[in-house]
């Protein structure tokens, strides 16, 4: 079996990396801090007009008609270059949320009491009860709470806990004060009626891993990026008359961050042509601890430079920390798991296939 990218797969990618580089390069990237990550339409709609949304619609419908390895392959992209904005969001709501499909529309996520990113210019949420728009979104952004996040390319939302009926057949969403931190505490309010979001996660069933397996694809191609960006540093870097690089600290660290990555990536890529859960799981644990610990890394590689705002080294360790902290975490990843060891069956080989008390080398009577 070859596992190979296909000449139309690396075409692909090759074809993704040429246009974020001409519609988002580091200036655009850079502008895109200054404005606090207020998403570009434009560029959405480019991304749109490319197929990023679509990619996995069928053909007959308007789409791409490709698959989820294709996805994995833009999505690591996307994290490369760190492409701002819902993409997992939207790519998902193509064919679901009106305008998504053609970038036309943004569409973010509301993952249970979570976090929301990129709210304010969102034409549509993902909530546990289906797409939240209209009259029900206005609402909802009105209630929540912008918060601080640690990715100045991701801005945020705390959504309200729960939802405040005011009247019959009448939905808002009121703010209040309890025990000197916010909370959203009942509070009759006029208002035409809306659909409450249920206090539930944005993706059920599949959904919820392809999402999951998006989002590692982003922390590999960020992982990646940023393992380029310390070789490149410690081969120009001199110190004492010779290249960073050539000290055996250095050469320890960028080897430990291509050990990473490479793991994280054989397993993303695995996991999007089985689409099993597990091996999804496995994936965004090896995808989140290869870009966080990469990020670091190259950041010590830079030395003080990488600690600069100038520098882009801190953006991508921002967002891996925030991307790590999202959708399946670490400890959900690690359960899923657990939980799948005592459901497998033995595998033919495996010295549990053998029952106690016998080894894989026979063992007779």
């Amino acid at each position: 079996m070859d596992f190979q990218l296909s000449d139309d797969q690396r075409a692909l990618r090759s074809g993704m990396r040429d246009l974020l580089g001409a519609v988002f390069d580091r200036d655009r990237m850079r502008a895109a801090v200054e404005r606090g990550g207020a998403l570009d339409r434009a560029l959405w709609r480019e991304l749109g007009a490319a197929g990023f949304f679509a990619l996995r619609l069928p053909e007959e419908d308007g789409g791409v008609g490709l698959g989820l390895p294709e996805a994995v392959l833009l999505f690591e992209e996307a994290g490369r270059a760190l492409l701002p904005g819902p993409l997992v969001a939207t790519h998902l709501a193509a064919g679901r949320v009106k305008g998504a499909a053609e970038g036309a529309a943004v569409v973010t996520a509301a993952d249970g009491d979570r976090p929301v990113a990129h709210l304010a210019d969102a034409d549509a949420v993902l909530a546990g009860g289906g797409p939240l728009d209209g009259e029900a979104l206005r609402a909802f952004v009105a209630a929540a709470r912008p918060v601080r996040s640690m990715d100045p390319l991701t801005p945020l939302h705390l959504p309200p806990p729960e939802p405040v009926v005011g009247g019959p057949g009448r939905v808002a969403f009121a703010p209040g004060r309890v025990a000197g931190r916010v909370a959203f505490a009942p509070e009759p309010v006029a208002g035409p009626a809306v659909s409450a979001p249920e206090r539930a996660p944005a993706y059920a069933g599949r959904l919820r891993y392809e999402a999951a397996l998006l989002s590692a694809a982003e922390q590999l191609g960020s992982a990646a990026r940023t393992t380029e960006m310390a070789v490149q540093h410690a081969r120009e870097r001199q110190q004492f008359g010779a290249p960073i690089g050539s000290f055996q600290a250095v050469k320890h660290l960028c080897a430990d961050m291509l050990a990473r990555t490479e793991p994280a990536r054989a397993a993303v890529y695995a996991a999007a042509v089985t689409g099993d859960p597990l091996e999804i799981a496995a994936a965004e644990l090896l995808a989140d601890e290869a870009a966080v610990r990469n990020a670091r890394d190259c950041l010590q590689i830079h030395g003080g430079m990488g600690f600069t705002w100038e520098a882009d080294v801190h953006l991508h360790l921002k967002r891996a920390w925030l991307r790590a902290a999202t959708g399946l975490t670490a400890a959900e990843a690690e359960e899923e798991l657990a939980a799948g060891l005592g459901s497998a069956p033995p595998r033919s080989g495996s010295s549990a296939a053998y029952g106690p008390g016998r080894s894989q080398a026979g063992g007779g009577a």
